[in-house]
């Protein structure tokens, strides 16, 4: 006889692959499966990339992503989207398309800019598809505050993200690694909500894959039906306790242990509420 269907939710990603495991499709993964979901993943780009940068990367061809993807929803039931590296303007408009056809499926949103040793892997073509028909089908955008000024021109955080909302994003999470502060400052705004924002000790390393981290994670909680301000809350305390537990592998930046919870048998959801990030 064949096996009943499971219950765990499904994410499909759209992502990079990383060959060196910090970040792309492998946080993805790791992440979601640290909150009981399955991962599902349409390969985006291919890249050269290390601990230090990405060197160089190659965007595949948006029909061959379509058809990833269109594979995975033909046979699974998907719970949500989680959007990383795009690659190519094609890519965006081919995913946006997509999107249309799953209106009620929430969409999370990592607009990767460039990457984390600063090799940018945008266009003005990518950010206008972005601003005009991904946005628009987008949940929450988790832009960084280099990543936010740069998909709007504006200087002030605050009003990136009121034009983000304009454009169409329900909920914009931007997060303040990138920002000279002392402490992390990650501010959730919304067209209804006064900005709610999340203080955060600043850890004393940079980490490859933190961004994929988040988005991937609040993914799977909007994937399990959480409260939105459950989930951003969870997500981002989920991260910051993958980056204080990290690894150093390589020669530049620390490596997210996502799997820092694995073997401790105190550890619970209300432990990741320490403060960090």
């Amino acid at each position: 006889m064949p096996a009943e269907p499971t219950t765990v939710p499904v994410v499909l990603c759209f992502s990079g692959h990383d060959p060196s495991g910090g970040a792309g499709i492998q946080a993805d993964i790791e992440a979601l499966a640290s909150h009981g979901c399955f991962a599902t993943t349409a390969i985006t780009t291919l890249t050269v990339q290390d601990s230090h940068n990405v060197h160089e990367f190659s965007a595949l061809p948006a029909e061959f992503v379509l058809k990833q993807a269109r594979a995975v929803l033909a046979d699974m039931p998907v719970e949500a989207f989680k959007i990383g590296m795009l690659g190519s303007a094609d890519n965006a408009r081919a995913i946006a398309g997509l999107l249309a056809e799953y209106p009620k499926l929430p969409v999370v949103l990592d607009p990767v800019l460039a990457a984390g040793g600063g090799t940018r892997v945008d266009s003005e073509e990518l950010i206008a598809v972005i601003r005009e028909q991904l946005l628009p089908r987008t949940t929450i955008c988790t832009p960084n505050g280099e990543e936010a000024r740069r998909l709007t021109g504006k200087t002030a955080l605050e009003d990136c993200a009121k034009e983000l909302i304009q454009l169409g994003c329900g909920y914009v999470l931007i997060t303040g690694g990138h920002e000279a502060t002392p402490a992390v400052l990650n501010t959730l705004y919304s067209s209804q909500d006064k900005p709610d924002t999340f203080s955060y000790t600043r850890l004393p390393a940079l980490y490859h894959g933190s961004g994929c981290t988040l988005a991937a994670s609040i993914a799977g909680l909007m994937a399990l039906k959480l409260p939105i301000e459950q989930v951003v809350s969870e997500a981002m305390n989920y991260t910051w306790e993958s980056l204080a537990n990290g690894y150093v592998l390589g020669e530049g930046q620390h490596y997210p242990n996502r799997f820092f919870w694995f073997g401790d048998e105190d550890v619970e959801e209300e432990d990741w509420s320490g403060e960090g990030y």
